[in-house]
């Protein structure tokens, strides 16, 4: 692979980092994209390569790899593979989430976490960059075999956790009821009830308002933002949204209350276009309550129409938010995109977007935002859960939503204006990295960390 917006000097760090880590191409791909972002920063700061500092933060602190052997409901003995990678603790203790899916491998995790420094900084919350998981498939399993599934896999992961040390939170195939069953399975083994331990909890023992919504309405905040700057607003515009999780039900959510319209979601079967909007109740019940195939809301929804295995950026739309998975939209979804007329992307999941897809967005002038700036909602909301359970404190709602606001708020102004300072007015991926590696970095030099 090639990667000639490298400089020379940053050439060698991004080979020597593939040299220690072959075949993880995801952890490979977001690599390249932060050291070519931050390409201006260093020219202007030379101090952070001669002291060793962007060497030390593609290496992660700390990595575990372990087995998890659980038993299904008919007595059968599986064994998964777990993984913790620690990523960087400069800002504060790692924070990041747990996700469950038969995908994870090493170097998703080690992609979702070196991202996780980044987004985490932008945030401003004094939180550290982790991310974990295991290539467990919940879908389909009982409640009993994820619960035994989640002891196993904590009764090795707690002795590297703690609330001042490591704070895990959920991701993919990790919601309320995997945090209840890890948490439990936490305090058994610790005999400590940190409440701020895990964030994502059930808001009747230690959970925040507004977590579970928060990637989604954040990933609308950030959008809306962008429009701001250019004199626009979501408000009458149609939305394609990718997924059907949490991040892309909350995604449509909030779409449609600040007046837009939200007329696809998606799962692994294909996806449903609903030209009337997004019928939020219905979608929750098939996929919250039943979790059955997205199939079945066009089944259900007069107008509707299910297209299997299709491409949900073939429709037309003004908005787009991927809200599934990393790379889930190529170069030609973003061709497709442009002829239709899209304004603006705004990424609710991970990665979603390939490099030379984003590159033919923005070459177009397509507003585009990263998804370590588009999707800090979440991770935000953990870091208030984290406060409100230091606190002893417990928020409303509202109270909740305008703090999540103004973070989002905060995000993209620091995007925006790093983007205009390095160069690169607009470009968000510009902004995004050059913004929260400088905030890593300079905590890593007055440490001594180098």
């Amino acid at each position: 692979m090639q990667h000639t917006a490298l400089t020379p000097a940053l050439r060698d760090v991004y080979d020597r980092a593939v040299l220690r880590s072959p075949g993880e191409l995801e952890f490979h791909q977001a690599m390249s994209e932060v050291l070519e972002s931050i390409a201006p920063v260093v020219e202007r700061h030379p101090e952070y390569l001669e002291s060793g500092v962007v060497e030390l933060l593609v290496e992660p602190e700390r990595q575990i790899m372990f087995r998890v052997p659980w038993t299904d409901d008919s007595g059968n003995v599986h064994v998964s593979r777990g993984f913790r990678v620690q990523y960087n603790s400069a800002l504060g203790p790692y924070k990041g989430g747990l996700r469950f899916h038969p995908s994870v491998n090493l170097s998703i995790i080690k992609f979702l976490g070196f991202e996780q420094v980044f987004k985490n900084a932008l945030t401003g919350q004094g939180i550290g960059g982790a991310k974990g998981g295991a290539d467990f498939d919940p879908h389909g399993r009982s409640d009993g075999e994820i619960m035994r599934f989640c002891q196993s896999f904590m009764t090795e992961l707690y002795r590297h956790l703690g609330e001042h040390t490591d704070v895990p939170a959920g991701d993919i195939g990790v919601g309320a009821r995997e945090i209840g069953f890890l948490f439990g399975q936490y305090r058994r083994l610790t005999n400590r009830h940190e409440s701020g331990m895990f964030t994502g909890k059930g808001v009747l023992w230690g959970g925040a308002q507004v977590r579970t919504e928060a990637t989604g309405y954040g990933a609308v905040f950030f959008m809306d933002e962008m429009l701001a700057m250019k004199g626009d607003r979501i408000e009458g515009k149609t939305a394609l949204v990718s997924g059907s999780g949490n991040v892309a039900i909350y995604a449509i959510e909030k779409i449609n209350q600040l007046g837009g319209r939200a007329i696809t979601a998606s799962d692994s079967s294909g996806y449903i276009v609903d030209e009337a909007g997004i019928d939020l109740d219905l979608l929750k019940q098939i996929k919250e309550v039943e979790r059955a195939r997205i199939s079945a809301y066009a089944e259900r929804r007069p107008g509707a129409r299910y297209v299997e295995r299709g491409r949900v950026w073939d429709v037309p739309a003004q908005l787009a938010f991927p809200s599934a998975t990393q790379n889930e939209l190529n170069v030609d979804d973003a061709r497709t995109l442009i002829a239709n007329g899209v304004l603006a992307v705004s990424e609710g999941a991970n990665m979603p977007t390939t490099p030379d897809a984003v590159a033919l967005l923005q070459e177009a002038g397509v507003l585009f935002a990263p998804g370590k700036a588009a999707n800090a909602g979440g991770v935000a909301t953990s870091a208030l859960e984290m406060s409100q359970n230091a606190a002893r404190q417990r928020w409303d709602f509202s109270t909740s939503e305008d703090r999540l606001r103004s973070i989002m708020g905060d995000v993209h102004r620091a995007a925006y204006e790093a983007a205009e300072h390095y160069g690169a007015p607009g470009n968000y991926v510009v902004g995004a990295n050059a913004s929260g590696f400088r905030r890593v970095a300079d905590a890593m030099i007055a440490q001594g960390l180098i």
